[in-house]
Parts: structure tokens; sequence; C-alpha cells
């Protein structure tokens, strides 16, 4: 069983901490279908790979996304007995048992989805739909005395679906889910739900006793520079207060605006899309990130087809650029004072910008520090009276690299225009108070 400490919310409801009350910055990874086709030895050489990265999170789906109930595990064993949820699979979940247990000792938290949203919701997919309030609280009921020592899971019901429409409302469904998950563990446990594309949980179930944060999805399918900071804003605004983090933005190498046809001039996401993304949506409020591949989510190549586009096998995928880039800023983070960190767009001295250019800037509210994100090489004029101290010290910090340069030291009294390096393109201004 599990020796991680259970994550819960902080106690100004902005952020995720430890039951220790230490701060905890969501750096997951998306592995949507781990459970459902990699080996245990694939499984363990991938959290590897994850664990010198710096990832502490993985996001994966017991019953999957594409088949995942009638096209059985890498061993043979199908998910449920007859389609049934109230008669999982033992041999199947026994394998489910082990890569949570394996990611454990890693020191990764499983971002655990009981099932994929089409279970459910039967908007789009193969589904089919199994769940019904009864059998949804027997499952979850099941799934929480199986894992009532493992703790770290961190529950996210839902899975790219929303939680109602114009037709149906599924919400008894999730909140008959997330009641037999605490019958079963034996106490609250933290959870959340995974939306649909440009959605946030917020829009049908912020006010639910069972939610404790937010999760939003800006997706795949808006450009590039989806102003993924508006919907961060949108929900840090609302009451109660609840953390928040974009779980599914841009995957690196993912089509850009791949549906219902893609056209190839559009491109993919690379390395400074994730980036530019990442950065914006943790500086606007997020109490962390998570990064995707189009490929590793899918895990496709030699035995699996590539689902929409994807470019090159997993094994290839697993080591490029801005999965290793994703470090630098959880370091960034965790380096200043956590607990205390506001997003603050007031001490630019001019509009953020639009879209690809859009500047965003986060502080300390005791005035200890302020970091400001620029995703392309423009001066940035910036108030230095927010600072607790008589001066700021200043330098750019390289979310390539994690390397810094220093640029000096200014008074507070002062208002500074700054110009990063040339060699960009995205730089982020950290002003520490001296």
């Amino acid at each position: 069983m599990s020796m991680l400490p259970r994550i819960t919310v902080s106690d100004n409801q902005r952020f995720l901490v430890t039951e220790t009350g230490e701060p905890f910055f969501w750096l997951a990874d998306t592995v949507w279908e781990i459970f459902h086709r990699l080996t245990s030895e694939e499984a363990a050489f991938y959290l590897e790979n994850r664990r010198r990265k710096g990832f502490n999170v993985i996001q994966a789906v017991a019953l999957a996304e594409f088949d995942g109930l009638h096209t059985p595990n890498a061993y043979g064993e199908y998910a449920l007995v007859d389609d049934d949820p109230a008669r999982p699979n033992e041999a199947y979940f026994r394998h489910v048992d082990e890569v949570i247990r394996m990611a454990a000792e890693h020191g990764i938290y499983v971002s655990l989805l009981p099932t994929w949203g089409d279970k459910v919701t039967h908007l789009w997919g193969k589904g089919p739909v199994v769940f019904n309030e009864d059998n949804a609280r027997v499952y979850g009921r099941w799934l929480g005395e199986r894992y009532r020592g493992d703790s770290n899971v961190i529950w996210v019901l839902g899975g790219d679906r929303p939680a109602y429409d114009d037709t149906h409302d599924y919400r008894p469904i999730w909140r008959a889910m997330a009641a037999g998950i605490d019958e079963g563990v034996g106490q609250h446990v933290i959870k959340t739900y995974h939306p649909s594309g440009k959605h946030s949980s917020s829009e049908w179930l912020h006010e639910e006793e069972w939610l404790d944060f937010n999760m939003m999805q800006s997706g795949h399918g808006s450009g590039r520079s989806t102003p993924v900071w508006e919907m961060i804003a949108h929900d840090y605004a609302l009451t109660p207060a609840k953390p928040v983090v974009d779980a599914e933005p841009n995957y690196e190498d993912h089509p850009v605006n791949p549906w219902p046809d893609w056209d190839p001039s559009n491109g993919y996401f690379r390395a400074d899309d994730v980036r530019r993304q990442s950065y914006r949506s943790v500086f606007a409020g997020g109490c962390g990130i998570t990064y995707g591949h189009h490929t590793m989510w899918q895990f496709s190549g030699d035995r699996y087809e590539a689902i929409n586009h994807a470019d090159r096998p997993w094994q290839d995928a697993i080591d490029r650029p801005a999965a290793g880039q994703m470090l630098h800023l959880r370091r960034l983070m965790e380096a200043h004072s956590f607990l205390s960190r506001i997003p603050d767009q007031s001490i630019l001295l001019f509009d953020g910008g639009e879209r690809g250019e859009y500047r965003t800037a986060t502080r300390d509210s005791e005035g200890s520090y302020a970091l400001v994100y620029l995703p392309t090489p423009q001066p940035v004029a910036v108030r230095l009276d927010w600072a607790a101290g008589s001066a700021v010290y200043a330098a750019w910090y390289n979310p390539r690299s994690g390397g810094a340069q220093t640029i000096g030291k200014f008074s507070t009294n002062s208002e500074v225009t700054f110009t990063p390096p040339v060699d960009g393109p995205d730089w982020v201004l950290v002003l520490e108070s001296i």
C-alpha cells in the first residue's frame, strides 16, 4: 500500500497540499490508457522516466476510452464481466493495482478516473453506456474499498463529457459514484471532474459538495494560444473558492484543430506551444498543470494503431522536449512562497497583449516576489511598488533549460521596462524583493 501522504485542499482553498500541510504543485502527465494497453514492464519503464522528469501525478482511466470494455488489456483480460459495473474482473484490476502501487514507489500520485465518460454519457465514442445510479454507487464503493489504503490515489469522475446537457442530467450518477467511493474508503477523499473540451467542471458542478477542486480542459481545438488565462480566471473568481487546474491543455505533437477534418497545414503543437499554455495557466491562478503528449496518452506503436494523426510511436515520444521542460516550471513555483501566491496583472503597466503575445503575472501577496511570463521576446513594463522591501533583484529565467541570467537591482519606487534576451522565444521575468 502507498506510503505517500494523501492530497487535500489548502486552508485558503486555492492550492493543493499534502495532509501534513506541505505545498503540492500538481505536475501531471496524461496516460489515459496505461492500465488498458501497457504491460507491467512497460509501465515500470514509463514511470521511472516520468519520475526522473519530475512528474508527481499521472492521469489514467480504469474503464478506458477506446473500446475499453470490449478490447482486453495487454494480458487478455477484460475490465468487466458482461459489461456489468457491479461485476469488475478481478484479474484486470490486479494489473491496475500493480500500476498504482508502482507509481507510489516512484513518488507519483494517480489521478484515477473510475471510467471514461462515454460509459455514462454516450454523446460520442464507443461506450457502451453501462452506468446508472445504482451500479455507479456499487462500483464506486468497490473501488473505494479496494484502494482505501492507496493514499496516492486522487479521484477524478467524468472523462471528457458534460455533467448534463439539454436532454439529460447525469449528475445523479456521478453523485452516486462519488458517494460510493467515500463509503468504500471510509472517509471523504479528494475528488474532481474531468470535463469536455473548452469547459470546466465549475460549469456544472462547482457547488457540489463532493467536488473539492475544479478541473478544466482548454483542449486542442481552438488553435494556438487558446486564452487559458481567461478560463482559469473565471474559476478563480468563483464562490466558494476552489483550486483549479488545466488537466488537458494542448498536447505536444497533437494536430492543431483536427476536428472534423484536419488540414495538415495547421501543423502540430510543439514544445513552445505547450510551455506558453502551461506557464500562463499557472500564473493566472492554476494550482498546477498537466502535460500531455498525443502519442503517450494512447500508447500507439507496434500493438496499437495511431489515433487522430499521432506522428510517432510512444517509445519515441517519451523524451520529447516539453516533457523534460515541465520540471523547470515546477521548480520555479516551489522555489517561491507557495500558498500566498496570487495572480496579479496590475503589476504590468500595459495590457497583457493578445493570444500568442499575452503576458501573465503572478506574485506573492506578502510582497516577496513577482513572476511575469513572456511568450515572445517583447519588452515588458512593470511597476515595482508591490514589493515589501526597498529594492527588487531582477533576473531572466529560461523555461527551456531552467537557467537564469542576472539583470540587476532596482528601487521599488520605480517603473522599469525589461527587454528579454533574443534567444527565446519565451522567458520568465523573476523579481525578488530585497
